[in-house]
């Protein structure tokens, strides 16, 4: 059974147990948490069939009608945003602009009902209102409502596209996104050398920016700094709209050396989070061989005896509590 969010009021913790606490995040927990029986809870068992039969099709993805429920929901978001999509093509909105508004209340109208038994059905509607997902749920139906005030809001229907996200809850694909969480944890390391990086790359650019100001000036098309630098961000990025060029020698010798220092600074903050990735992978390695190491060593109180396994609590001779084993403990860093 997917666990759903800790209700108000407290339910009965399942020993042992390690599921998902809360069925309102992206991708599931960073940590392993304890889970909770929701079947035993007083509060839900009391409520009526309807909710609780919602709440098993639409948050319990693991029972096959949760599960067909998912896949529809994305079917059906796909499609909604695909029809927001077409009717930004001009031509086509000309000649089918009405069937595809059409369309589109329907679907507004699908996910509304959808949002509505959500909140229903949830354990606590406040706490799925304010989750990743709810916040979502909700900005997937508002800019249909917001094109009555604003014309052509109706295309920030878009996001819908993040609601596709249950894909990974959907197909179990939760536990190969391993490497996002190591990914973030090593940005998180690395945050104040790139913000170094990025504070010389800003430096970079509000000075040559300004120089190219007074070698090309106004009649060249570098009218204001603020331009100038503008032209050194799309320069120094690599990205080159040209819709500024400079015109003197010394402008295009000073545009030349800036493409070239561009070149060399795409490569800096990818290497920041590789080396800081590859630290944690040897910290880690490290770590688990000082632990191997002094489990090997470690003496067992009852008889005496060594070499038990990393991950050992009891010994493996006379099942004694190994004194401390619970202080070798390497956290992950």
């Amino acid at each position: 059974m997917a666990n759903g969010e800790t209700p108000d009021s407290p339910a009965r913790e399942v020993p042992g147990s390690t599921e998902l606490t809360s069925p309102y995040g992206p991708f599931g927990p960073r940590r392993t948490e304890p889970g909770f029986d929701y079947r035993s809870d007083e509060t839900l068992a009391a409520r009526p069939r309807w909710r609780r039969e919602c709440y098993r099709i639409i948050f319990e993805h693991d029972t096959p009608a949760g599960r067909l429920f998912d896949i529809g929901l994305i079917i059906l978001i796909l499609a909604s945003v695909a029809v927001v999509m077409i009717e930004s093509v001009q031509p086509i909105a000309a000649r089918h602009g009405r069937a595809l508004r059409a369309i589109e209340w329907g679907f507004t109208v699908i996910f509304t009902v959808e949002y509505v038994l959500r909140l229903a059905s949830a354990p606590s509607a406040f706490r799925y209102a304010r989750s990743f997902f709810g916040v979502v749920d909700l900005l997937a139906i508002l800019p249909t409502f917001l094109a009555l005030v604003v014309p052509g809001g109706q295309a920030l229907s878009a996001v819908r596209i993040l609601r596709v996200l249950r894909v990974f809850r959907v197909l179990k694909l939760a536990q190969f996104i391993g490497s996002e969480v190591q990914m973030l944890r090593a940005l998180r390391q690395s945050a104040y050398k790139i913000a170094v990086f990025l504070f010389a790359v800003v430096t970079i650019v509000v000075v040559v920016g300004a120089v190219m100001y007074v070698i090309e000036g106004a009649e060249n098309g570098f009218t204001s700094i603020p331009r100038s630098v503008y032209w050194a961000v799309v320069t120094v990025t690599t990205v080159g709209f040209g819709d500024i060029t400079p015109s003197t020698v010394a402008g295009q010798f000073l545009a030349t050396l800036l493409m070239i220092v561009g070149y060399g600074i795409i490569a800096v903050p990818t290497g920041i989070v590789s080396a800081e990735m590859v630290a944690r992978r040897a910290r880690r390695e490290r770590d688990r061989e000082l632990r191997m190491q002094l489990m090997r060593d470690l003496e067992c109180s009852g008889c005496g005896a060594t070499e038990h396994v990393a991950d050992g609590v009891f010994c493996r001779h006379c099942g004694t509590v190994l004194p401390t084993a619970g202080d070798i403990v390497v956290r992950d860093r």
